[in-house]
């Protein structure tokens, strides 16, 4: 037989591999197809056992957790890139301190080598490379650092360049965050910005420039208050803002009390037009920021931004106003217009449904604020003001019943403690409490307050959410109005005492002592008419305010009028007290153990 061709001898040898190969796989198959038959339980393995010495492998587990962290963070990698652009910035910072290059072509070069980081950064932002921070965040402090160093140190960067490079810095910061969704660039592009604008030629700025930085900073930092990350920023952008417009101000008012010339840099024409500016500004941030909440909630920034905004610009200005002798009467009347303007909003949102139950009290609040700041300026007088901040909060409590504000109802507390507060600093000068014009105020703020009061008495608070949802649910803090409608109306009563006792005749009675066991005896009967009150209304409230003043009433007869008067008002005093405790003693006797809370 002929030898067989070496290729189909081949042939065959792989077809016997191939058919030996199926005949192996083939029971493999049929064992995989049968149902898997229960297999006997396992025979427990014993647990190993503890090593001798746990804590040997604790800082092995700790550092391999360091480790892997340290990987997936990129922290290495970053801190070496870092180390590399620092090097090439301080090379060049060395090359120009030895005069090898002019300070202005350096610091040019310096200022295009941080442009370059920042470009670079967006770059790799766009590949999500984990070293775009990097880049981003030198650029960043290296152009901030430069700017200011250039300018402050060697004087071969004029002053408009320098803030309008911190401005477009800050905006490419800003513009790279939105872009990404990154909080690095923004947070350090606005910082540096802000913070370099007000070293520069501190503390004598150009504040016109210096203001147009900071409200570049301001804008951005609402663009920074869309991210989670980033709200801190704002209130420091907003701290800032206040310290150097204060400064302004200050400066201002100093130059004229000294009746200096105002230097150049003052600008005294700018300030407030720049006032009106930021307060626009403002405004507006904290209403968009209202109807376009970042996320379900309000932020606590805009919450509170009307109210600061308006406290801090109306202060300014009325400071700017006096400073440069302008008209205080017409900046009241623009305040009060102002404050008319956020009632509007206040009551333009409660018609919103989802903004209301904020931005309503938050508006609301911050009129109240300024129709309290601006009213003396019109009046020319805080006292005659009083009665009508006291009935625009009860006007506010109204509202927050009809629009289910909790928050509103909270704000006419404050509103109304406020007018109180007020008038009792006032009478602390003992000319003014106990003049006649003290009567007619006092007595309209305690009606007013006590009405308030009855009015909260019979509608309870929207429990809902809020102040009286969390913190007091048996509305118990209006009780201070109660007490603030009793003090204006002891205040009213003795200034009008006053003025009745001297209206006697000097030699038949004591006016200086007279006057003060007056105001004792006011106090006691006081307590016998609000025991008097809660015995017959079976208030458990008004029985525990008259306690209080019968308290407060026994300091003053022993304490205060047996160690410094004498005669007939001493013996009316003491007596008075006699009667306020025989009565209630009585009161409480018959107090039912079931009463009305």
């Amino acid at each position: 037989m002929a030898d067989k061709d070496p290729l189909e001898q081949r042939i065959e040898e792989l077809t016997k591999q191939l058919e030996a190969l199926n005949q192996r796989v083939n029971p493999l198959e049929a064992k995989m197809d049968k149902p898997a038959e229960p297999s006997p339980a396992a025979a427990p393995v014993p647990a190993a056992a503890p090593p001798a010495a746990v804590g040997l492998d604790e800082p092995e587990d700790i550092s391999e957790e360091i480790l892997t962290w340290a990987r997936k963070a990129s922290l290495l990698p970053r801190l070496s890139t870092l180390c590399f652009l620092l090097v090439m910035a301080l090379v060049l910072r060395t090359i120009t301190d030895n005069n090898v290059i002019n300070t202005l072509i350096g610091s040019g070069i310096g200022m295009g080598y941080a442009a370059i980081l920042v470009v670079v950064g967006w770059y790799m932002y766009r590949q999500s490379n984990p070293l775009a921070p990097v880049f981003a965040a030198c650029g960043a402090v290296l152009m901030t650092v430069i700017v200011v160093e250039t300018h402050t140190r060697f004087q071969s960067l004029p002053l408009v360049p320098a803030y309008m490079t911190l401005m477009a810095t800050g905006v490419a910061m800003a513009y790279i965050s939105y872009r990404f969704n990154v909080f690095v660039p923004i947070s350090l592009g606005t910082l540096g910005m802000c913070l370099a604008g007000a070293a520069i030629d501190f503390p004598n700025p150009y504040f016109p420039y210096l203001a147009m930085v900071l409200w570049t900073a301001n804008i951005c930092g609402y663009f920074a208050g869309r991210m989670k990350q980033c709200g801190w920023l704002r209130w420091i952008i907003l701290l800032v803002t206040m310290l150097m417009l204060s400064q302004w101000g200050l400066k201002l008012g100093m130059a004229v009390a000294r009746k200096e010339a105002q230097p150049a840099a003052l600008a005294p024409s700018w300030f407030l037009p720049l006032l009106g500016v930021f307060a626009v500004t403002f405004l507006g941030i904290a209403l968009w920021g209202i109807l376009h909440p970042p996320s379900t909630r309000v932020s606590r920034f805009d919450c509170a931004l009307p109210t600061i905004n308006v406290v801090l610009v109306f202060s300014l200005a009325s400071y700017g106003v006096h400073a440069i002798g302008g008209s205080s009467f017409l900046l009241g009347l623009v305040g009060i217009t102002v404050a008319a303007a956020h009632f509007y909003v206040a009551f333009w949102l409660a018609g919103r449904r989802g903004a209301g139950e904020v931005g309503s009290n938050t508006f609301a609040f911050a009129g109240s604020a300024l129709l309290a700041i601006a009213l003396p300026l019109v009046t020319g007088s805080l006292i005659l003001t009083l009665p009508v901040l006291s009935v625009t909060a009860f006007f506010l409590a109204i509202l927050s019943r009809k629009w289910v504000n909790g928050g509103i109802r909270l704000t006419s507390y404050i509103l109304q403690v406020y007018a109180f507060a007020a008038l009792a600093m006032m009478v602390q000068n003992g000319k003014t409490a106990v003049d006649f014009l003290t009567v007619i105020p006092a007595g309209l703020l305690a009606v007013s307050a006590l009405y308030h009061y009855q009015w909260c008495r019979r509608y309870r608070p929207p429990m809902e959410t809020g102040f009286f949802a969390h913190i007091d649910r048996h509305d118990a803090s209006a009780v201070i109005l109660l007490l603030s409608a009793l003090t204006s109306g002891f205040f009213m009563l003795r200034a009008f005492a006053y003025q009745v006792l001297i209206l006697l005749p000097k030699d038949a009675v004591n006016t200086a002592d007279a006057y003060r066991c007056a105001q004792s005896m006011l106090i006691n009967i006081a307590a016998s008419v609000l025991m008097l009150l809660a015995l017959r209304k079976q208030n458990k409230e008004i029985r525990n305010i008259a306690i209080l003043v019968t308290c407060i009433g026994a300091i003053r007869v022993f304490l205060y009028d047996m160690t410094g008067t004498r005669g007939v008002p001493l013996v009316l005093s003491v007596f008075t007290f006699g009667l306020v405790a025989a009565l209630e003693s009585v009161a409480l006797g018959r107090w039912p153990r079931t009463t009305k809370e």
